[in-house]
């Protein structure tokens, strides 16, 4: 085994010292000697949630795969290691080879959620590399950047190098091939930096230019040079059944957010919620042959000894082979003691048909995310969900045993009145009123049903992307209308109401449909102590209210306007394949209130079918 970075010392003194010393089952171990390049693959949180990320299972496992590339973890420090780094000056390491980041040759980090953005900046002061790209040596590694985030990099575009957009198993052969023709050549920094940018995927900050209007929007966004592409056109993994995916996946030291085998059963959705961000930008939906699932569940069970396996989709009813695929994994597992976890299904007869045989219904319970209250809110994001089919899923699964009852929506949503927020009270008291329909003996016990609101975030590529977000106030003020209206229901005793934090949506807002102006604002918080920004217990609003004045930055422009069509988006140069004629169009229909039928019902025409394959092309065999 390595000699670890960190002496007994500390790894006495620290939380878990078990999330740094690397040597899990399942590492992947290498003689650094011997490859070409060294990568460090970061997910910017703490171990049991980084452990968690499928997106990072799959690269490592890729990457590992390849002779000449050694690919290690690293994961943000706890607090508590983070002040004894800074203190006694220890380099951030990697948990393979216990060795510091600064001597990788890249640095790779998946950028899942905004408020992890403070703590991008921790990973590279860790790691004593220069925060600004601008500032690094010609020895540094590359920092690269990926994942949902990096959809609308500019925020964070000072930071990094370069970002890939899109899916990971596309363009990194290339990358490294040029990486390694560029240390062959002894091109500079720069020079392999330019190169870079005519790979297909591959957006280098640097090489281009944004110019700005009077009023703040933005005037042009231009390549520096000629032999840089003005469009970075997303990468996707068309063929899924014969992509990589890992069959001895990592198993953590210590309990992980998700302790359990994932199964990626399909990627992208066909429904085209407007509000949502996935399913525009992971479209069109691609499956995985069941007998290849088969396969890995076997193998991914055997090699782990994990106890649970989970379907991860965005929407698993829509699988077309899930019948099969889930009564293969009842019938070879359920008797080994393997839970079989599903989510995101549609709560229709099958799928608490399967539920019943998979879960203990006394202890769980079920989710709907009816998203909105009322119908009419309901067409205007095109959820596709009636009050009557939740009635009805609500009342076969009342009658199946079940009784607690989970409900998501946000607030905030674009054309919302007060009655749609009533209407989720309402709604919460119709499921509750349907349960004790239920003749007395038959019940099982009280009904118990929370209701959880978000506020609602605009991101970038969906049709909702021109809305206007609100104050922290005025979510508040909706968040107290939706809490009065529960405590006047009849079954006001079985409904719990929770919402989210008001300071962070407005943050997410910002930081989501932000600009390179940025950028500054969010080094200031970190200088002001500002990690794990994304853990309420760290998460100190005031340092972001103070940076953003101390950097002249007005906030409500980034949130309280509603934006003209002809706005030019800072991330208008990324080609996601869904064009921005049909999101227009459904940034119109959503306030005409019309539903759009989704992808299988009929073509919308959105641009994903240019990848010739998937959904798009499923009856044109």
């Amino acid at each position: 085994m390595n000699t670890l970075a960190l002496s007994d010392e500390i790894l006495l003194t620290i939380d878990k010292p078990a999330r740094y010393i690397g040597n899990e089952l399942n590492m992947v171990k290498k003689n650094p000697k011997n490859v070409d390049i060294r990568f460090a693959m970061c997910f910017p949180d703490v171990y049991e949630i980084g452990m968690s990320h499928l997106g990072i299972q799959i690269l490592y496992d890729m990457f590992n795969k390849r002779d000449d590339v050694y690919c290690e973890r690293v994961y943000s420090p706890w607090p508590d290691l983070h002040k004894i780094m800074k203190e006694k000056n220890i380099p951030l390491f990697a948990l393979e080879s216990q060795e510091p980041i600064k001597n990788f040759d890249f640095l790779g980090i998946t950028i899942q959620y905004e408020m992890c953005y403070t703590n991008i900046l921790q990973i590279l002061d860790l790691s004593q590399i220069a925060m600004l790209s601008s500032e690094r040596k010609e020895d540094d590694p590359i920092v690269i950047g990926g994942g949902p985030c990096s959809y609308n990099p500019e925020p964070i575009a000072d930071f990094f190098d370069l970002f890939y957009i899109g899916e990971g198993e596309i363009s990194y052969t290339e990358l490294f091939t040029l990486y390694k023709q560029c240390r062959k050549e002894k091109v500079s920094r720069k020079e392999f930096l330019r190169r870079a940018a005519s790979i297909p995927g591959i957006y280098v900050p640097s090489m281009y230019e944004v110019a700005y209007k009077e009023d703040g929007t933005i005037a042009s966004f231009t390549p520096k040079y000629e032999d840089v592409p003005a469009t970075v056109k997303k990468q996707i993994q068309m063929d899924m059944s014969h992509s990589v995916y890992p069959e001895k996946p990592v198993v953590p030291f210590i309990k992980a957010t998700q302790d359990r085998v994932v199964l990626e059963i399909q990627r992208g959705c066909i429904r085209g919620c407007r509000f949502c961000q996935a399913g525009m930008i992971y479209r069109p939906v691609r499956e995985k042959d069941v007998e290849v699932l088969k396969h890995y569940a076997y193998e991914m069970l055997k090699n782990t000894g994990h106890e649970e396996i989970s379907l991860s989709s965005l929407s698993s009813s829509d699988y077309t082979q899930l019948e099969e695929l889930v009564n293969f994994l009842i019938d070879n597992f359920k008797d080994k003691g393997v839970n079989i976890s599903l989510p995101s299904l549609r709560i229709d007869a099958f799928s608490l048909d399967v539920m019943g045989k998979v879960q203990d219904i006394r202890k769980s319970s079920l989710t709907f995310a009816p998203e909105a209250g009322s119908q009419r809110l309901r067409n205007v994001i095109n959820k596709g969900l009636t009050e009557e089919v939740i009635l009805n899923g609500a009342g076969m699964a009342f009658e199946g045993g079940w009784n607690k009852v989970k409900l998501y929506f946000m607030l905030g949503l674009p054309t919302e009145t007060e009655d749609d927020m009533r209407a989720i009270a309402e709604l919460a008291n119709k499921i509750a009123v349907r349960y004790y329909e239920i003749p007395k003996e038959e019940r099982n016990g009280k009904c118990q049903i929370t209701i959880s609101t978000s506020f609602f975030v605009p991101k970038p590529f969906t049709p909702f992307q021109w809305a206007r977000m609100y104050d922290k106030d005025s979510y508040l003020g909706r968040a107290k209308v939706v809490n009065d209206a529960v405590k006047e229901q009849l079954n006001r005793k079985s409904i719990k109401y929770n919402w989210h934090e008001a300071d962070v949506t407005v943050l997410e807002g910002i930081l989501a449909r932000g600009d390179r102006r940025i950028a500054p604002a969010l080094l200031k918080v970190y200088e002001k102590g500002g990690i794990f920004d994304a853990w309420t217990e760290f998460f100190d609003n005031n340092r972001w209210v103070e940076a953003f004045a101390e950097c002249g930055i007005d906030t409500d422009f980034y949130t309280m306007r509603e934006r003209p069509l002809d706005e030019i988006f800072p991330w208008d140069f990324i080609d996601d394949g869904v064009s921005k004629k049909f999101l227009i169009r459904e940034w119109e229909r959503a306030r005409k209130e019309e539903v759009t039928p989704n992808c299988r019902m009929q073509c919308q025409g959105c641009g994903a079918a240019q990848f010739k394959g998937g959904v798009c092309f499923e009856n044109k065999n």
